[in-house]
């Protein structure tokens, strides 16, 4: 790589970190907003460079979220959903000041709900790619509920069944619950299609003590755990629906077909509810939610086309 720093930075209080990264001077910006809540991005930069290679066309900046990753449990203690979309904000300043160029913001999961809010009061923005945003907390708990009651049935897998025994219904405001569930939903191959939990908790684990080490991994876990406690119940009454944002840039939703977290009237409403110049929907067969892990060069193809839009 020509260029890879890593940027410290001090945003509403709490220290952040940016990772960014090219092969060749004066690409344009593309921010990488993680999925969570609580995950660290750091330690997967190395995959998402095996497996999109954003870096031969883009300055590819990942940003550690606040309380994310190896930093002071204080910084764990005091996020919000509002805080996450407020220091967002502020990175996109930072970047434009950096640059002197607009972002295009790659955001997943919860990080492209973040990235949609955002980008409401932004000019900082060039466009969104939007993989799996969350965008109704209830709709998508119903949807997942059904898909996972469904397979235990079909397969008559009482072992599955003792799993949603002890998960119960939805809605998951605890951490507990929230990996049981995550656990359940990436053994029936939903997060990323074809991968069981267990290979993908020992990639994240290697990765993780990799890039912060084995007290650096710990403080990371212990801070997922902290900040999913405090925004999971925040998130119930999440519903980008009734409650969307007004956006001046092109957005491209991308989906899973094999998601379960998304329902096929989120994929059909969303787009529709938020208001924007352009938006394209992109409904990728064998993907699940981490759609550009499973299909890299269907997403690639879509990021290089909101950076050539005009």
């Amino acid at each position: 790589m020509i260029f890879d720093k890593t940027f410290e930075l001090k945003i509403n209080g709490a220290t952040q970190r940016v990772r960014m990264i090219a092969e060749g001077s004066g690409l344009p910006p593309l921010l990488i907003v993680q999925a969570g809540p609580g995950f660290p991005l750091l330690h997967e930069a190395g995959k998402f460079q095996r497996r999109l290679n954003l870096e031969k066309d883009f300055r590819v900046c990942y940003w550690e979220q606040r309380g994310c990753g190896n930093v002071s449990r204080n910084d764990a203690t005091n996020v919000t959903l509002q805080q996450q979309v407020d220091d967002l904000r502020e990175v996109l300043h930072w970047l434009k000041k950096e640059t002197g160029q607009a972002t295009i913001v790659f955001g997943i999961s919860l990080g492209a709900t973040f990235s949609l809010q955002a980008a409401e009061h932004e000019r900082d923005v060039k466009a969104i790619v939007a993989i799996s945003p969350d965008a109704h907390t209830a709709s998508s708990d119903a949807s997942a509920a059904f898909f996972m009651q469904t397979h235990s049935v079909n397969a008559n897998d009482k072992r599955l069944n003792a799993k949603l025994m002890k998960l119960g219904e939805p809605p998951y405001t605890d951490a507990a619950a929230f990996r049981l569930r995550a656990r359940i939903l990436s053994d029936l191959g939903a997060i990323e299609h074809g991968r069981k939990f267990g290979d993908l908790l020992k990639e994240t684990l290697f990765n993780l003590i990799r890039t912060y080490g084995l007290l650096g991994t710990a403080s990371a876990m212990r801070n997922m755990n902290l900040i999913q406690n405090q925004l999971l119940p925040q998130l119930v009454s999440l519903n980008m629906i009734s409650n969307p944002p007004r956006l001046n840039v092109p957005v491209h939703y991308v989906f899973g077909e094999q998601d379960p977290l998304i329902s096929a009237e989120i994929v059909q409403r969303l787009p529709v509810a938020i208001a924007a110049p352009k938006a394209a929907v992109t409904l990728v067969p064998d993907a699940g939610h981490m759609v550009h892990f499973d299909q890299p060069e269907i997403v690639r193809s879509i990021i290089m086309q909101a950076c050539n839009e005009t």
